[in-house]
């Protein structure tokens, strides 16, 4: 009763109050993730989403169905219970970063619904109240600052702000920012996604720094290594790797040329197996870490939110993006109390089977 019996992958798109915008030319209009299935014989049904990004991973809903359809063939028959020989079978494919960790998810969840438990029993952790942040996405002034407004109202204390493409504007913005929240306890940071160049970094994180923000993520391109490694010695604000560390084999290589100070894990990407390593290998490096988000509907938050609760989780986590979806999957809200998000509140989220089949593709 503990063999997968078949792997399903459902497309689903949620429309986005307003456009999120980052980096040079990248866009979000509307959350179009797939909702990937494991069945197991006698009923369990393990359940992630995938949401491709094909500006940063290369995957499409397309691309996701197709490497889901090659990988079943060896998983269906596999033993649930059996972690080394579907790791083996994930591990049989390069890149296909959320198609994967959505598998290794689903597999999870399936896993302990055999053993007579649930996801919570086997990953909750002891931070219990997570400082959450939110992703404040590229546009104007005035939008950036409703926007803001809107979420700080719903609970929100930490904004990542977008940046990167045009740095006065971008200063411009935070410093409004920063006079909209003064004395309300909210914290501002910056993701460049790999906008500035090594000539300008230096004078343009000193600036933000001076701005207030409390670190900055990506400031230069992944492939420019030895300047990432040396911005990072100079010490103008802290760095996070985000698409730096897309999987274990990049932190270990960003580890050993000291390029950044906090790792954002996305269990989008990585999965709760590969997530976990990746926790702990920072930690013992003496890194900070924060669990980031992929656009993720309110069941990507109970998966990046089981992870955020880990010990050695010592960033606000990026569990808040529900608030940009005016329509969910799941039939419960998401409640934030005063910048936190108690997870022990996520414990009844499931999907909707009416809600997914209206959003289904």
């Amino acid at each position: 009763m503990t063999v997968i019996e078949q792997i399903e992958a459902i497309p689903y798109r949620l429309p986005l109050l307003g456009m999120l915008a980052w980096g040079k030319h990248s866009r979000l209009d509307a959350a179009e993730h797939v909702l990937v299935r494991v069945h197991v014989r006698g009923g369990a049904v393990g359940e992630a989403e995938a949401p491709p990004r094909p500006t940063i991973y290369g995957e499409t809903v397309a691309s996701i169905q197709a490497i889901l359809g090659h990988l079943k063939e060896a998983l269906i028959g596999l033993d649930i219970r059996d972690e080394e020989a579907i790791a083996s079978v994930l591990g049989s494919v390069a890149n296909n970063h959320t198609a994967r960790g959505a598998l290794d998810m689903a597999c999870w969840d399936a896993r302990a619904q055999v053993s007579g438990t649930t996801l919570f029993d086997r990953l909750l952790g002891p931070q219990r109240r997570l400082r959450v942040s939110y992703i404040l996405g590229i546009s104007d002034r005035q939008v950036m600052l409703d926007e803001a407004r809107r979420v700080v109202e719903a609970g929100v204390r930490v904004l990542k702000v977008k940046v990167g493409r045009d740095h006065h504007k971008d200063l411009a913005v935070i410093g409004a920012l920063a006079h909209e929240f003064e004395g309300a306890g909210v914290d501002l940071y910056a993701d460049s996604n790999e906008t500035l160049t090594p000539k300008l970094a230096r004078e343009a994180l000193r600036a933000m720094r001076e701005a207030g923000l409390l670190y900055v993520e990506e400031p230069l391109p992944v492939r420019s290594l030895r300047a990432r490694a040396s911005l990072k010695k100079f010490g103008e604000l802290p760095v996070i790797a985000d698409d730096s560390c897309f999987s274990l084999p990049d932190l270990e290589r960003e580890l050993d040329f000291d390029t950044f100070d906090i790792l954002n894990i996305k269990t989008a990407r990585t999965g709760f197996t590969e997530s976990l390593r990746m926790l702990a290998l920072a930690r013992r490096h003496g890194k900070g870490v924060m669990v980031g988000s992929q656009a993720s509907t309110s069941l990507g938050t109970v998966h990046a939110a089981l992870m955020s609760s880990q010990q050695g989780v010592t960033h606000p986590c990026e569990l808040s993006f529900f608030l940009k979806l005016p329509e969910d999957i799941v039939g419960e809200h998401i409640v934030l109390h005063e910048g936190e998000l108690w997870v022990d509140e996520l414990r009844t989220i499931r999907v909707d089977a009416q809600r997914l089949h209206r959003w289904k593709i």
